[in-house]
């Protein structure tokens, strides 16, 4: 499952005993779960968020998920990678007040803090990454990328599909994840979903770029070593030594990649947003989204409680190397 080229340092290693109990009981509720997998009706938008690592992803899902509209990937429904619509049924079962007969359960009730670590957060219905469910699906191997048609022949589908709609209909919510493994599928997935919308999450390339690097060194103990997703550039980036220049490939490639994706995508599904402008002022983008699924027949009633802003957490790149390196990157790759 590692995306990475090294051993990750040790407060981010696996715990393999609780991957071997995951395992071992996602495969006893799988056969539950395919029963659950017929006729599964399509009555809420999945919101997809994409975009580059280290761009405001995990913020923009904290963020849905605090407003209440929307039901996302927690850390408790992850552990059912395997039958998430089972998960989100457990996860009702534990963490609604609907179903807390006389408080017989509260040790699950927690608000979203907006506080994460490389994408994870603490907390059982905190948000989740989710990508062990996407991974059960996409065929990928050494590279993180598939042509579409080859997905299109190799995915099931409509397993794929009827689980994520599935989910929505438990929560009775549009249903928040992050979609980042599939910037460069961005297509396949609009094809699939009629219903969706695509937030992408565009932060300053710079900033952006020096908080890759950190990223590389937090977790990986190197920022010499790739971290994230290994995008179809990954073996021609890795040959270039310089880590600001190889990063700053990164994540030239990965926007390059969103946005021609994007360019397929009817304007009533999917949402642009700058991390900037979004930590700025959340209750706009909070309209504009309640607008984009009101295109597509869902009605958000609730008026934005939210936040006013957030701090901007890098307004200023510290790492002169990094204008240079990303000129020269745009030079190298504008024309491939």
């Amino acid at each position: 499952m590692s995306t990475s080229d090294e051993i990750r340092e040790i407060q981010f290693e696996k715990n393999m005993d609780l991957e071997d109990l995951l395992n071992e009981v996602n495969s006893d509720l799988r056969s539950s779960e395919e029963r659950l997998l017929s006729d599964v009706a399509t009555k809420y938008p999945i919101i997809f968020v994409v975009g580059p690592l280290r761009s405001g992803s995990t913020l923009m899902l904290q963020w849905l998920a605090s407003t209440k509209q929307f039901s996302y990937p927690s850390n408790l429904l992850s552990r059912f990678y395997g039958a998430p619509i089972i998960g989100a049924k457990i996860q009702r079962l534990l963490t609604d007040p609907k179903f807390n007969f006389r408080n017989e359960i509260l040790d699950f009730q927690s608000s979203i803090d907006f506080v994460s670590e490389n994408g994870k957060t603490k907390g059982a219905i905190s948000p989740n990454e989710f990508w062990y469910f996407w991974r059960r699906f996409l065929p990928f191997k050494d590279i993180d990328y598939l042509p579409d048609d080859i997905l299109f022949d190799q995915v099931d589908i409509d397993a794929f599909k009827n689980e994520l709609y599935g989910i929505s209909n438990v929560f009775e919510k549009p249903f928040a994840l992050k979609a980042m493994i599939c910037n460069y599928n961005i297509e396949f997935l609009n094809e699939l979903f009629e219903k969706a919308i695509f937030i992408y999450i565009k932060r300053d390339p710079y900033t952006n770029i020096e908080s890759a690097l950190k990223a590389r060194e937090r977790q990986l103990g190197s920022r010499e070593l790739w971290y994230s997703f290994k995008i179809p550039e990954y073996y021609e980036l890795k040959k270039i030594n310089d880590p600001v220049k190889q990063t700053a490939g990164q994540i030239y490639c990965i926007n390059r990649a969103v946005e021609k994706g994007l360019a397929k995508v009817p304007k009533n599904k999917k949402l642009v947003v700058k991390y900037e402008e979004f930590c700025e002022d959340p209750e706009k983008i909070y309209e504009s989204l309640a607008y984009k699924m009101k295109v597509q027949g869902y009605e958000v009633n609730e008026k934005y409680h939210g936040p006013k802003h957030f701090n901007v957490t890098r307004k200023e790149v510290g790492n002169t190397e990094i204008p240079k390196a990303y000129s020269e990157i745009v030079e190298l790759f504008q024309n491939k």
